[in-house]
């Protein structure tokens, strides 16, 4: 019977070792920014461990392995199953497999995936990425085909060169987002707050600049991104302010938190409290009452991020697909 032969050193064994992150690694072997001490902690680490770190440049000039890899937060989030379906239905016509992996909107959980990527040469990736742009800027640097959905990242310094080549498909959040809170304001609502959740600071950052000078930041909350979290911000933010009168929630998962905490803390939408909520799940039509969405074409946002990765020649910077307000029963002028 035949023995396996030893283990592969791998860019995590490094990190594990130097005791830094993988982004930190990869950083340090493509040539980024870091700090001496960590510098010679890293390459220290990769020289007893003989790593052999080709996958991170060289390996992916000479060679490169098929299909895309996907990475979003949460399959089982409605936007992103639909994103991930636009992105599987695009590959399938190039006859590209798709591996899909699971962020959790994590940092570091996404540059051990990326690691992982890199040492398999995987080199063509979208992702929903989480905001930690140094990190992006060393993949880039590394050779890594790099488009982001949905949201996209940036990094100040040396690494914003890179990061601004990077193609994205976006939705116009910010066109979204004014059309709601004019149809808010035209229902007489002043106090409008906005429920958020980690790696949404685009979309708050539009929220923000819509409402102008009505905005009250008490009314900007953020959750992290579980739906007990969203809830807990959600609750809160009814208990705290009993003069809110509207709300937006920026995804899916806080629009559900919004509903629950409004039923269980006996705020009636909409009589006495109007909701939007960001994508048009199927339930958003189901609820009683059926909610007024801002509806984003998730599918058409994986499809042409997936067109851009396996696209040859000049490709272009930034692709932004219209959002739609579909007025339903959860919005009442104010009272």
């Amino acid at each position: 019977m035949s023995t396996p032969g030893p283990r592969r050193t791998t860019i995590k064994d490094v990190a594990e070792l130097a005791g830094v992150g993988v982004a930190t690694v990869s950083r340090v072997l493509s040539g980024g920014s870091a700090s001496a001490e960590t510098r010679e902690r890293v390459l220290d680490a990769a020289t007893k461990l003989d790593y052999r770190p080709s996958a991170l440049g060289r390996n992916l000039r000479q060679q490169r392995s098929g299909g895309v890899a996907l990475l979003v937060p949460d399959i089982t989030d409605g936007f992103y199953a639909r994103l991930c379906d636009g992105v599987l239905s695009c590959a399938r016509s190039y006859r590209e497999p798709v591996t899909i992996g699971v962020t959790g909107d994590d940092a570091e959980q996404e540059a051990d995936l990326v690691g992982g990527l890199l040492e398999q040469s995987m080199d063509r990736i979208i992702a929903v990425p989480t905001g930690d742009g140094e990190m992006w800027a060393s993949a880039v640097r590394a050779g890594l085909n790099v488009v982001f959905a949905d949201r996209r990242v940036w990094s100040p310094g040396q690494h914003a060169r890179a990061l601004d080549e990077v193609p994205a498909v976006l939705t116009d959040d910010r066109s979204g987002l004014r059309t709601a809170i004019e149809y808010l304001t035209g229902l007489g609502h002043r106090k409008i707050g906005f429920l958020a959740r980690q790696g949404m600071s685009h979309r708050v950052a539009a929220f923000r600049e819509a409402m102008g000078d009505l905005l009250d930041e008490d009314l900007v909350v953020f959750a992290r991104a579980s739906r007990d979290s969203a809830y807990a911000a959600a609750a809160g933010l009814f208990q705290r302010r009993a003069d809110l009168t509207a709300v937006i929630a920026g995804g899916n998962m806080l629009g559900e938190a919004a509903v629950l905490a409004a039923r269980e803390l006996y705020v009636r939408i909409p009589r006495d409290l109007s909701l939007i909520m960001f994508d048009d799940v199927p339930w958003a039509e189901l609820c009683s009452p059926p909610l007024t969405v801002i509806a984003q074409p998730a599918s058409d946002v994986g499809y042409r991020a997936a067109e851009l990765v396996l696209r040859h020649g000049r490709r272009p910077r930034t692709v932004s697909l219209p959002t739609e307000l579909i007025v339903r029963s959860s919005c009442a002028p104010r009272r």
